[in-house]
């Protein structure tokens, strides 16, 4: 169920409220682009921390809430938390008028450099670049790094270009990655102008 968000008066801020259920997954978020309070609970310690790191660099504000079949494993759950987001962020961009679109960030987290690019094309597309030493951090799986950048470009429309240059712990290249998407994230949605960027006109 999708539920826009508004300000005092009817204005519409850069926000969006959604809910995600399937069978194997049941997700809340509401989102807004410009700022708040972070919460965020997936069962999966680890991910909660990636998902904190995000919205504070990013600028968000965030509420989330994932309840999925961690008896499994916690593939469904971190893909589907990337879904959500991705489309809440879409959402709450509109047409996205005046953004700056295009932005990069590196950030070292102790002996990894991580370093992402990205534009809010609405033409999704990842390259991800990150292997890691360890295949678990805590009770999380290393490389379903990949997989929510993956779902949170596809459903954002975002090109997503993400890259660690070296490092040899999974914690801190996962912590840089997560990171520089917020950080990227943060300079690519200011707003700039009133029109499209775009030689298009359109997004």
């Amino acid at each position: 169920m999708d539920i826009p968000v508004y300000r005092e008066g009817d204005a519409p801020e850069r926000a969006y409220s959604l809910q995600r259920k399937t069978k194997e997954t049941d997700i809340s978020a509401s989102l807004c682009v410009d700022g708040g309070e972070i919460a965020v609970s997936t069962g999966i310690g680890f991910f909660d921390h990636m998902l904190t790191a995000l919205a504070f660099y990013a600028g968000w504000g965030l509420d989330l809430e994932a309840k999925g079949d961690l008896q499994v494993d916690g593939h469904h759950t971190v893909e589907d938390v990337g879904i959500v987001l991705g489309q809440a962020l879409s959402r709450a961009l509109g047409d996205r008028k005046g953004i700056r679109r295009f932005a990069s960030a590196y950030v070292p987290m102790d002996e990894a450099l991580c370093f992402t690019a990205l534009d809010f094309s609405n033409r999704p597309y990842l390259v991800f670049d990150g292997e890691m030493p360890q295949p678990m951090i805590g009770g999380y799986d290393a490389c379903l790094t990949e997989e929510f950048m993956r779902a949170f470009a596809m459903n954002s429309g975002i090109t997503l270009h993400m890259r660690c240059l070296y490092g040899k712990n999974a914690h801190h290249i996962t912590e840089g990655l997560f990171k520089s998407l917020g950080l990227a994230i943060r300079d690519a949605v200011k707003v700039e102008g009133t029109g499209v960027s775009s030689t298009k006109g359109v997004l």
